[in-house]
């Protein structure tokens, strides 16, 4: 397997750290179903991107600058690639009709379920690699194809209502759902037979959607990096922020309709160093491109997206909330 920077202390650190900040989360501050204000979302999105920095300049200093560098690029890619995923959430909760007060449980719990799924898929995924050293073909054209596919393929939101509907339909046929939203549960008895809620299908959907996510961005990290340390952390801090990102992002996220574009080219690119730092002996020797070199170019790619998004709004006016 491949080797880790971080002991069998670090790494139980982190996790009990992780689980700590869930739980005050969850008990301290959210323990009521409640409206997320824009001034809460802000307060909460910079304390998870402090936080993020902060770890990452411990890496910096317990294992140098270049680890603290794939951890920067990893987190970045992320984060940016979370706000496509907000997007598909806005339109999940727009299309099964969710109270904003109990869009805070749904995600939290959808967090929850997206650590453990991450986790599941970075074993996975470093086991298949180590095994089979073709698996970064794979890996590398699977991100080329997608990124190609961002840039040139149009999505709507309509297609992906469609696309998930599937989760609710077979929901529906396998257990009883309730026709309406219980409050913020997500299981009632009636009549002496349990139920799964409205808000429970919702969740599922957001669970399946998040798989599909992660199909993008784990085999993009690997591209940053392989060490299992790396790789996670930057995924967990990256996913711990998603739900306070979600709240000040839910209102703005049609103003940044060119990020598709700078993913697309990131997903590109990464999938491209991928490639060529496996080479294809005798014919290309593989070739590592620096990651300082990966962190200025994703930096530039998704900052100037954001910036040119900004500069120049759609020209058809945002869809508002119903």
């Amino acid at each position: 397997m491949f080797e880790s920077v971080g002991s069998p202390l670090t790494w139980g650190a982190f996790l009990v750290g992780i689980l700590f900040l869930l739980a005050i989360d969850l008990g301290l501050f959210n323990r009521k179903p409640h409206r997320v204000s824009m001034r809460e979302a802000l307060m909460w999105s910079c304390i998870w991107v402090l936080l993020s920095l902060a770890f990452n300049g411990w890496v910096w200093h317990a294992y140098g600058s270049e680890k603290a560098l794939e951890f920067l690029s990893a987190y970045l890619i992320e984060k940016a690639l979370s706000v496509d995923n907000i997007f598909v959430f806005i339109v999940l909760f727009r299309y099964m009709r969710v109270q904003q007060e109990y869009m805070h449980r749904i995600l939290f719990a959808g967090i929850l379920g997206a650590l453990i799924l991450r986790g599941i898929f970075i074993v996975a995924g470093l086991a298949l690699i180590e095994m089979f050293t073709w698996s970064l073909y794979l890996f590398g054209g699977f991100l080329v194809f997608t990124g190609l596919r961002l840039l040139f393929v149009r999505e709507g939101g309509e297609d992906e209502e469609g696309q998930d509907n599937w989760v609710k339909r077979w929901a529906e046929r396998y257990f009883r759902v309730t026709k309406e939203f219980q409050g913020p549960r997500f299981f009632v008895t009636r009549d002496g037979k349990r139920y799964v809620t409205t808000l429970f299908v919702t969740l599922l959907m957001v669970e399946t959607a998040d798989v599909v996510f992660a199909l993008d961005s784990i085999p993009a990290i690997f591209g940053i990096s392989t060490d299992p340390f790396i790789v996670f952390t930057s995924n967990v801090c990256a996913v711990m922020g998603l739900r306070a990102m979600f709240f000040l992002l839910e209102n703005v996220i049609d103003r940044f309709w060119l990020l598709k574009y700078g993913l697309g080219l990131v997903l590109s690119f990464v999938g491209v160093k991928m490639l060529l730092g496996v080479g294809y002996p005798p014919y290309l020797e593989p070739f590592h491109i620096p990651v300082g070199v990966s962190l200025a170019t994703v930096s530039v790619l998704i900052g100037g997206a954001i910036t040119l998004s900004l500069l120049f709004p759609p020209s058809h006016p945002a869809e508002p909330n119903k």
